[in-house]
């Protein structure tokens, strides 16, 4: 099963849909391998829908991070579109909302 549905890179901004409803300990290294290999040079933003994901866990937080520190320092933007709202309460309680832009 994919975890990273409709991926591409438009303008340095890599595009991508999360297509599971738990982003947590068993899916984040796929997650992680799906991105890598969508990752091209020129990446300075990275947007994901969240609108399939009920659940993140620190598994998960991990490896948004992981994404984030990818991209060029200064100029780097995640952002995450049509987050739920226990989703962002995690997001929110660690204080990550600082870091990634969520979009609801």
């Amino acid at each position: 099963m994919s975890i990273v549905l409709e991926g591409q890179t438009v303008e340095g901004t890599l595009r991508a849909e999360v297509g599971v409803a738990r982003l947590d300990a068993a899916s984040s290294r796929d997650f992680k391998k799906e991105v890598d290999s969508l990752w091209s040079d020129g990446v300075v933003a990275v947007e994901l829908d969240f609108s399939k994901v009920d659940f993140i866990d620190s598994s998960g937080v991990g490896a948004l991070l992981g994404v984030y520190k990818r991209l060029p320092q200064g100029t780097a933007s995640v952002r995450l579109k049509n987050v739920k709202a226990p989703v962002q309460s995690v997001i929110e309680l660690l204080r990550l909302h600082r870091i990634f832009e969520i979009a609801s």
